[in-house]
């Protein structure tokens, strides 16, 4: 799984841009995070899993683990 790819994807069903989404995990966490640290992770793919969780949260969705 890609995660970049599928952050992308979701953002664009949200008709929202990497800058929005900056905003509103700003406003969740109270930190100052900014669209290039948010956008070098993703490009270096060092996303940790509670950053993916955060971004599920603002867009509406979570994660779930399930048995193949």
């Amino acid at each position: 799984m890609d995660i970049k790819k599928e952050i992308k994807k979701l953002l664009i069903e949200k008709s929202l841009n990497m800058s929005q989404l900056v905003e509103l995990m700003n406003e969740k966490t109270g930190e100052k995070d900014s669209l290039q640290n948010l956008s070098g992770k993703l490009n270096r793919n060092t996303l940790k899993f509670r950053e993916a969780d955060e971004i599920l949260y603002v867009l509406g969705y979570k994660f779930e683990i399930v048995s193949r």
